[in-house]
């Protein structure tokens, strides 16, 4: 339990575990270690980015507001194939485009009031840990080098697809459509993945002791996590789309590794949709952030997404943005304080960050004409 302010005591916080696959009290100690998958910044933020940043970012508010310290990391995936493919596109240097993008994205997140993350370090900063990393995995048994890659072989990590949930045919699925290259001749298995390969001609390469080349996804997150956070992380987040391969396997090399546990708890925030599909960059239908704030205020913005919950699937609509709008000044003609709501709000916060439930409670405050201040503050919208 913990304390709020004195005199007030909390029960702990619950929520929804993918591994275990139910809500569980989240319990971690005073400084709690957090890691979430950032951005591969080759285009603009667009509204699933911003749903699962600002899903955490209420976590680590609550999380502050209920007594702990917060140590968050949000990498930058700059070393990938969608960041290459689009600087190939454009003519220009991946770097270049890289550091513009995730410019761009600081300044959504700095809109949209997320608080600052404790590092946001990039992949290619890791290449020293992620070489050390491959070694410890090949030393304890569980990787092997072929064509000149190194690959984990899932075979010898017994648990693999336990924290997912998923079946070997949904695994094959999934690792088929994102990136998993299941049909690799050098593999031993379809499922074995890459920690190390060689580079196109155009791509960044490193030297190592298996031939010159760049790591693979998974591998990244791993390094980075151990060199930024330790061997074990109390809460591990990202989007859904990514339980599986990336988090299954970063989960795998990180224990393999290590010999520890990775994560305590992992959290994951629901896919946005619009026109029947899941928003993304390969189908072209997204909702942009920075166009969004052309037109509307960003409070608004971040209203829009947490009238959602962060594990439900939503779909985009036109009246989104205009119900959100009338909701903020609505919330603005009683920015004043109310205690009780407050403890209302933590209350639904706390029950598997019940954002939908706190905005309702908000909403009849204000329509009943009683301050909403302290309340709209922990939610993140600053009404003074």
């Amino acid at each position: 339990m913990t304390v709020n302010e004195p005199g007030q005591i909390n029960e702990p916080m619950r929520l929804y575990d993918t591994a275990r696959r139910a809500v569980v009290p989240f319990e971690p100690a005073d400084n709690v270690l957090m890691y979430t998958c950032g951005i591969t910044p080759y285009d603009a933020t667009h509204l699933g980015h911003a749903a699962t940043f600002v899903a955490y970012d209420i976590l680590q508010r609550r999380l502050l507001d209920r007594g702990h310290t917060v140590q968050c990391v949000r990498n930058v995936t700059d070393v990938d194939d969608p960041l290459f493919d689009k600087a190939r596109e454009l003519g220009i240097h991946y770097l270049d485009l890289a550091a513009s993008e995730e410019a761009r994205f600081e300044r959504d997140m700095v809109a949209l009031n997320a608080l600052p993350v404790a590092s946001s370090p990039r992949a290619s900063s890791a290449i020293p840990d992620i070489r050390g990393f491959i070694g410890m995995v090949l030393d304890r048994g569980y990787a092997y080098e072929a064509g000149g890659s190194v690959y984990f072989d899932v075979s010898k990590f017994d648990s693999f697809g336990s924290m997912s949930g998923y079946s070997q045919d949904e695994m094959l699925e999934f690792a088929k459509a994102r990136g998993g290259k299941i049909d690799d001749p050098n593999k031993r298995a379809p499922l074995d993945f890459v920690l190390w390969h060689p580079s196109a001609p155009d791509e960044p390469s490193w030297d190592t002791m298996w031939g010159a080349g760049r790591p693979g996804w998974h591998i990244e997150c791993s390094a980075l996590a151990l060199r930024e956070l330790g061997t074990t992380i109390d809460l591990h987040g990202g989007g859904a789309d990514l339980i599986f391969p990336h988090h299954e396997c970063e989960r795998a090399q990180s224990e393999a590794a290590t010999g520890e546990q990775f994560v305590k708890h992992w959290m994951h925030t629901a896919l946005i949709s619009m026109d029947g599909q899941k928003m993304s960059k390969s189908l072209g239908n997204l909702v942009f952030v920075d166009a969004l704030r052309e037109t509307y205020d960003p409070r608004s913005i971040r209203l829009a997404i947490i009238e959602h919950n962060y594990r439900v699937e939503w779909e985009w609509d036109d009246e989104l943005m205009p119900r959100n709008a009338a909701r903020l000044e609505a919330w603005l003609g009683n920015a004043t304080s109310n205690p009780e709501l407050l403890d209302v709000v933590r209350s639904r916060l706390d029950d598997d960050l019940d954002t939908p439930g706190a905005i309702a409670a908000i909403d009849a405050a204000a329509a009943a004409g009683t301050g909403v201040l302290e309340s709209a503050a922990l939610l993140g919208v600053e009404l003074v």
